[in-house]
């Protein structure tokens, strides 16, 4: 049996759970939103973790479940506990069942995509760049500051400069204009990630295992995502194929970080060089498949099906 986590309505989930349904494999699904109606016990001894999990009335025994797979929201900020006191129990019993849940994810046997241990290096970007680097890849000259005036120094020696979040936390990656260099002294209050400019094309890698699937972006904006916030156009998208030494050092890194699945960000240079910026480890690819036609989603169900 294989257990989905999240909110069913979630593009991504919607695409993993079509692909099972059909190939007729047995699922469940773990509504965050009905979390009222669900619970999990589980024990664990010497002989392993055992337990059960109850969703919406129906009950399931955790050994049965042989591959998972989560996108889970952060509990709290679900729309059903937004008028709840922060201390109510209501709060404190959801937020059992998501630890709990993430416990037994976390040494469950079986194919899980992906464990939090292995997640958790996304939450330091710097950190990640030195495992990225273990793997071979080229990564962007870096510095991590609060200091205005060395800034300033970086700038000035790289020329183009670009800014995003040091953290897991979801920021817009900007370049580091004019305008900027006149509030700089507003990050004494945030530490913040730099990153010398790299010219090339944009590649997004999903690895699923031991599948690959490699799509360009084309687009002038500094981040793609948001191309049409920044450029007034949209981002275009085509499917290409790596080199084999690419693929295989793609899933080497996947591999190297624990990641049954992931979406590595790279970028390829006029002169072939590979630049690394980071690795997803749960990673919205819907918005890639919906523009290529790539199977990702079916890969993830291939792979759940398999444990």
């Amino acid at each position: 049996m294989i257990l989905i986590c999240g909110i069913p309505s979630e593009s991504p989930l919607q695409m993993v759970t079509r692909q099972l349904e059909a190939m007729g494999a047995e699922f469940v699904f773990f509504n965050q939103r009905k979390f009222d109606d669900c619970g999990i016990s589980l024990d664990v001894g010497t002989s392993g973790a055992t337990g059960e999990l109850k969703l919406e009335g129906q009950r399931y025994s955790l050994a049965d479940i042989r591959g998972s797979y989560s996108r889970l929201m952060d509990d709290r900020d679900l729309p059903e506990l937004q008028e709840e006191p922060k201390d109510s129990e209501r709060r404190r019993r959801c937020r059992r069942l998501h630890d709990v849940l993430t416990q037994w994810m976390e040494i469950a046997p079986g194919c899980v995509i992906n464990r939090a241990g292995p997640m958790a290096s996304n939450m330091s970007k710097p950190y990640q760049a030195q495992l990225i680097r273990e793997c071979g890849f080229a990564v962007p000259k870096t510095l991590v500051t609060n200091d205005p005036e060395l800034v300033r120094e970086f700038r000035s020696l790289h020329g183009r400069v670009i800014y995003k979040s040091m953290s897991g936390a979801r920021s817009i990656v900007q370049e580091l204009s004019d305008e900027d260099e006149e509030r700089l002294d507003l990050v004494r209050h945030c530490p913040t990630q730099f990153q010398a400019f790299v010219d090339g094309t944009n590649v997004r890698v999903h690895t699923v295992g031991e599948e690959v699937f490699a799509t360009a972006i084309q687009s002038e904006a500094t981040d793609y995502r948001y191309a049409t916030q920044q450029k007034g156009k949209a981002a275009e998208m085509r499917e290409v194929e790596l080199s084999d030494e690419l693929a295989e050092k793609c899933v080497g890194l996947a591999k190297h970080l624990g990641l049954e699945f992931a979406g590595i960000d790279l970028k390829i240079t006029d002169e072939d060089e590979v630049y690394c910026f980071e690795v997803n480890p749960c990673p919205a690819f819907s918005y890639y498949e919906s523009h290529t036609g790539q199977g990702i989603s079916e890969a993830v169900a291939r792979r759940l099906a398999a444990a």
